[in-house]
Formats: C-alpha cells, sequence, structure tokens
C-alpha cells in the first residue's frame, strides 16, 4: 500500500528552508534603514542653523519648532537661536553662526547694504501689520498738533518702527528735541514701554504686536494710529525670511525644503490663527519662560496677517523712507535683495500663484513718490 505524502520533508530540506528565511530577512533589513539602536554607516545630517524673535510675528517659526514639522520637512536637524534685536541677528549672520534667520525689513535692508549684498538674501516674507502708535489713556493727545512737548518711544534706535515714528512725525512738521524741537523720540525695549506708560513717564509708543495689545489691556492705553493706514492697501512687510547666498549656493534643496515648510506654516496660521494662540503662547513660554495671556496673543493675532510674500514694493518704499530719515546711505537693488526663485518652484509645486516684482520696482528699492 502507498504511504500518503508527508508534509515532513526530512533534515536536508528543513535546513534549505531555514536558509531561504535568512536569506530574505537579510536583503530586507538593508532597506529599512538603520532601527532604534543601530549606528548608520555614514556622517550624521548636517543641522540647519535657523535664528528668530520669541515674537508673535515669526509665528511660522514657533508653529515649526513646536511640531517638529519644519526638522520634518528639511529632513535635517534644526539648531534654533534665538536673538532679541535684529542687529544681532544680522552679526550673527555675518559671521556664519547662523544659515537663515527671520528679520524685520530694516534690519535685513541694513545688512544687506552693510555687507554689500554679499551676506544674506530674502528667499520670503513672513508677516505683515501689527505695529501702532499708543498713546496713555490718561494723556490730553486727541490730535495731531497734541504731541508737542509729549515724549514718544520706539522699540530700537532705526528699526522699523522708529523709521516709520520719525517719518511720520517729520511730514506733520514736528522736530525732535536733539535737534532744537520739542518733541522727544526715546528708543526703549518693548518691556520698558510697558513699565514707563504704568509710570507715566512717556506719553506714547509707536511698537508692534504683542505690544500694542499689552499696552492697551494692561495699562489702559488706545491706539490713535494704526500703521496699515499709511501703507496702499494696508499692506507692509513685518517680517521676513532670509538665507546666506553660501547657505543658497551649497544646499539648494534644504532651502526649498525650509521654504516648502514655511509655506505650510503660513497656510496654517491663515487658515485659523485663532485656533494657534495657544500654540504660540505655549512656545513663547517655552523660549522667554514669560506666559502671554490668551487674551493679548488672540488681540495681537487680530492685528498680523501672514504671507510668503515678501511684498517688495513696500519694502522698496521702507528702504527709500530709511534713506530719508538719514538711516541709509543709498537704495538697495530689490533684484539683489531678493531671490524668490525657490519660494516660487515650492508655490508651483503647491498649485499656488508665484510671487512677482512688480514691473517697475525692479530698478531700484525705492523712488520718488
Amino acid at each position: 500500500m502507498r504511504r500518503p505524502p508527508s508534509r515532513w520533508r526530512g533534515p536536508r530540506a528543513g535546513r534549505r528552508l531555514l536558509a531561504s528565511v535568512i536569506l530574505a530577512a537579510v536583503c530586507i533589513l538593508p532597506a529599512c534603514g538603520p532601527g532604534p539602536g543601530r549606528r548608520s554607516s555614514g556622517p550624521p545630517p548636517r543641522p540647519l542653523r535657523l535664528g528668530c524673535f520669541p515674537n508673535l510675528t515669526h509665528a511660522q517659526a514657533l508653529v515649526g519648532r513646536r511640531s517638529g514639522s519644519f526638522e520634518r520637512a528639511t529632513g535635517v536637524p534644526i539648531e534654533w537661536t534665538f536673538f532679541n534685536a535684529g542687529p544681532s541677528a544680522v552679526e550673527a549672520l555675518f559671521a556664519g553662526a547662523i544659515d537663515a534667520a527671520y528679520l524685520g525689513p530694516n534690519p535685513a535692508i541694513n545688512g544687506h547694504i552693510k555687507s554689500s549684498g554679499r551676506s544674506f538674501v530674502i528667499v520670503a516674507g513672513a508677516a505683515s501689520g501689527g505695529a501702532a502708535l499708543v498713546v496713555r489713556g490718561d494723556a490730553p493727545i486727541h490730535r495731531d498738533a497734541d504731541f508737542h512737548g509729549r515724549t514718544v518711544a520706539t522699540p530700537q534706535l532705526g528699526n522699523t518702527q522708529d523709521v516709520a515714528a520719525r517719518l511720520w512725525f517729520q511730514s506733520r512738521g514736528y522736530v525732535t528735541r536733539d535737534r532744537g524741537g520739542d518733541l522727544t523720540l526715546i528708543p526703549l525695549a518693548n518691556p520698558d514701554q510697558l513699565l514707563m506708560f504704568q509710570r507715566r513717564e512717556i506719553d506714547a509708543a509707536w511698537t508692534i504686536e504683542p505690544w500694542v495689545s499689552r499696552l492697551e489691556q494692561e495699562t489702559g492705553g488706545r491706539v490713535y494710529l494704526e500703521e496699515s493706514e499709511l501703507w496702499p492697501g494696508g499692506r507692509y512687510p513685518t517680517a521676513l525670511l532670509v538665507v546666506r547666498r553660501a547657505v543658497l549656493e551649497e544646499r539648494p534643496e534644504v532651502v526649498r525644503r525650509l521654504l516648502a515648510a514655511h509655506v505650510d506654516a503660513t497656510r496654517e496660521l491663515t487658515a485659523d490663527p485663532q485656533g494657534k494662540a495657544e500654540d504660540l503662547a505655549l512656545e513663547i513660554r517655552r523660549v522667554t519662560q514669560t506666559m502671554l495671556p490668551l487674551p493679548i496673543v488672540r488681540s495681537a493675532l487680530r492685528r498680523l496677517a501672514f504671507t510668503w510674500d515678501p511684498l517688495l514694493p513696500a519694502l522698496a518704499k521702507a528702504a527709500d523712507d530709511a534713506r530719508r530719515i538719514g538711516f541709509l546711505s543709498g537704495r538697495p537693488s530689490v533684484e539683489a535683495i531678493a531671490d524668490l526663485g525657490p519660494l516660487n518652484d515650492v508655490l508651483i509645486e503647491r498649485r499656488l500663484p508665484p510671487v512677482e516684482i512688480p514691473a517697475g520696482e525692479a530698478a531700484s528699492a525705492g523712488g520718488p513718490r
């Protein structure tokens, strides 16, 4: 009688089967990459060193740091450096201590001129709006003529708000005390503005969010003038993203991925800014150890707009304004100060309209008005 076929193939067949399984596993493992505890044979990825301020105007950076989206998008570690003022960030770019940074428009323009355009280039916009002239609630200031004999603070000599304030008061016939007039304009850090409002030692401040909302809600100040009223269409740059030229040349793909993360964060903020209020407040606390009250954050976000457009015509006007006040000696070329090619590649990839340099702005950053 014939025996029924058996599933046991014998020791030789078993050894062949075991060898096949081991070989298959060995072939699969390299494709999976090094797992936990395994070391890659290659060098670790070179980090991207990114500078920003713990401010709401640099919200994309705060959102990206909190969620880890910038690291995921770039595929490299992000080394974050926080600054309190634009000039120190510009010096770090000059020294090669950081690769990219979020900056205000005036530090970006000043840095471009100081380095003869060799250090860094603007690759995207970040924020628009957020600045205002706030007067003390009990100060008898109700019309433009009421600032005679008053003391007005700005965040820093030559910064974006300082230039706007000087130009506005100059256009209304005011002369500062250092030039024989009766208006005092003093550079004063934003926290000191808050304290001196409470002590009634200054009458007004031309400042930026969230300090506008803090002066309103914590000291009883009132907004006398929204800076957006002074700009065509109400749009003007408050923050920009810049990258060192050497990094743009040596690591173009990393820069492109950074811009992709920046665009995605901008879309998140634009879609639901109030929904990001708590995350932004928590990230600022993580850096500064100080928690902004949510009503302050929500108020500030209503005054800010987030955009990847650097608003080059307004940037040109800002450059010309700084030159007229005496803080700049020349007019930087818009074509030289901004490189929007990588940004537009990302926008086209996402089926979004590219940013263009308007006709008539390519020759110089500013002109007769």
